[in-house]
């Protein structure tokens, strides 16, 4: 008589990850109970049930599914009854082990809620459903580095929030903890005093102010430790930016204190130096070039301790640079202070008093009458001629339909006249922009002399790079000396304006003179400024514009 097989003895595995792969499978109690009545279905003789919360996407990462294994092994049971085959493995380690298992007869039968993979069943079966479950954690890996880079990239931290801030599980950002956020800052500016360490902080934190940290799934709720808040004075996402996978970003949150606050900070903790990465825009890069080498200046910024008052402060260089970005050997570094100074006092010569833009303002519009009755003289004269023009062609045209002239000679003559007719509509177009930007660029003209210096001490960088390359061309530096190769009209001013400035001032000082002999030498001081004006280059070569 036949010896009967033995029953097959099953361990019952159920599993489920806190993690996001498997936010949608059924609890392990759900599990264990739709399990239940597959083996009471089935007849199946469960030896042990096994419950497990872990991510099965690492190996050895599951303590009781280890130990089912190793009791597999012994013999204790030659079965295992779970919800999917992904329940057991999501990795290529424990997945060949199993499959092993199974090829060899160790494992007899692993039974699903769907269907049971046998010793003597295809391997390629086996293989390719542990391979897709293995698939989805590296596909889900993928998909959630690259949600959380693009997150990042739009400003917003993709990780936990730190102390005094939340994530906002609904709009997907980090806000402030309005619990927490004000008695963190408050730990900043003790910090800040220089008189408290982080440890007393964090006791006067804990037993004065009761301070628990945030509450959250699994952690939180505790006291601030020491790790912590130690932690916390060292991470830059309370300045407003973060770092991710190596990169400074800028973040959307509320910054809590400032950059400099943040260097006290660390100067204060002994982190001389901490380097971080800014991103800057100087206002004079590409505009100045070395007087030796011909390479372009650059600009770098450079953060210092002052031992005196134990702040960090930043400073911006100029430095000449040339070769693949090698600084030149034949020029030293110049402290941006040094450059604006040396800006300031080319803009100092060519700045003229309020009265005098006044006066030369008046002057023009005095003038422009007769410049507007010229413009239209000669508006009027190209127009006429374009007219001219335009008449011959049409007749030209309908001396071609009588064939009274062949194609050659009308294609010649069509060709000249077209040519005129484009000429004429250009310097109309031309005229017409001329004299409308005439008083417009004249005005500009004296309201730089009048107030560049103002607005570039007061000036933002574009402003100030806008001033600079107004002043002229040629921008050099030669042992630590500004050139610059400036512009006609204001070589002009530069050379006639300070006697004029001068007598205006010893007329507006002299107690001796009555009003009638002030008004009459101002007079003949605007006259004198008026005849400057007219034989500026500027101003005449802007007139002549016009009428070419």
């Amino acid at each position: 008589m036949e010896k009967s097989p033995e029953k097959i003895k099953y361990f019952m595995y159920a599993r489920k990850s806190s993690e996001s792969e498997d936010r949608q499978i059924q609890s392990i109690e759900d599990q264990i109970g739709r399990l239940k009545l597959l083996a009471n279905d089935l007849n199946l003789d469960v030896v042990k049930i096994y419950t497990e919360a872990k991510s099965a996407k690492k190996p050895h990462n599951r303590p009781l599914f280890d130990e089912m294994l190793k009791r597999i092994e012994k013999g204790e049971a030659d079965g295992i009854l779970c919800w999917q085959i992904n329940r057991l493995s999501r990795n290529p380690i424990d997945s060949g082990k199993l499959g092993w298992h199974l090829q060899q007869g160790i494992l007899k039968s692993i039974q699903t809620i769907d269907r049971q993979y046998l010793p003597d069943d295809n391997v390629l079966l086996f293989n390719i459903e542990t391979g897709q479950a293995n698939q989805f954690i590296i596909d889900l890996k993928k998909n959630s580095m690259r949600g959380m880079d693009g997150k990042a990239d739009r400003g917003w931290l993709p990780s936990l929030a730190p102390l005094g801030y939340l994530n906002d599980k609904l709009e997907h950002v980090i806000r402030e903890d309005t619990e927490r956020f004000d008695l963190v800052r408050k730990m900043w500016d003790m910090m800040l005093t220089g008189n408290y360490t982080p440890s007393q902080i964090r006791e006067i934190a804990n037993k004065e102010w009761g301070f628990r940290t945030a509450k959250r799934k699994h952690i939180g709720g505790s006291e601030l430790s020491n790790n912590g808040i130690y932690s916390m004075f060292g991470n830059i996402f309370y300045t407003g930016m973060f770092e991710w996978k190596g990169k400074q970003h800028t973040g959307n949150h509320k910054p809590m204190v400032t950059i400099e606050e943040y260097d006290r900070v660390q100067v204060l903790l002994g982190r001389y130096g901490k380097p971080r990465v800014r991103e800057h825009v100087f206002a004079y890069t590409g505009v100045i070039s070395c007087g030796v080498c011909g390479g372009m200046y650059s600009a770098y910024e450079m953060t210092k301790l002052v031992k005196k008052t134990g702040e960090m402060k930043s400073f911006v260089y100029y430095r000449a640079t040339h070769k693949k970005g090698m600084p030149c050997e034949n020029q030293k570094q110049l402290p941006l202070k040094n450059l604006e100074d040396q800006i300031e006092l080319e803009l100092e010569g060519k700045t003229i008093l309020p009265e005098f833009r006044q006066w030369a303002l008046e002057i023009l519009n005095s003038r422009n009458d007769q410049e507007i009755d010229d413009r239209t003289k000669v508006y009027e004269m190209r127009h006429a001629s374009m007219a001219e023009a335009q008449k011959e062609l049409d007749s030209l045209t309908r001396m071609r339909y009588k064939e009274l002239i062949d194609d050659e000679a009308f294609i010649k003559e069509r060709d000249v006249l077209r040519e005129k007719i484009a000429k004429f509509k250009t310097q109309l177009r031309e005229t017409e922009n001329r004299a409308e930007r005439w008083i417009e660029l004249t005005e500009k003209t004296f309201n730089f002399a009048a107030y560049a210096r103002h607005a570039f001490l007061k000036g933002t960088l574009d402003e100030k790079r806008e001033i600079l390359t107004a002043l002229g061309s040629n921008y050099a530096i030669n042992d630590g000396k500004l050139s610059i190769i400036g512009h006609d009209w204001l070589v002009q001013i530069e050379n006639e304006y300070p006697a004029l400035e001068a007598e205006y001032r010893r007329i507006e000082l002299d107690k001796t003179l009555t009003n009638t002999a002030r008004n009459e030498a101002l007079a003949s001081l605007r006259t004198r400024w008026g005849a400057s004006r007219e034989s500026n280059p500027y101003c005449r070569c802007h007139r002549a514009e016009l009428y070419h």
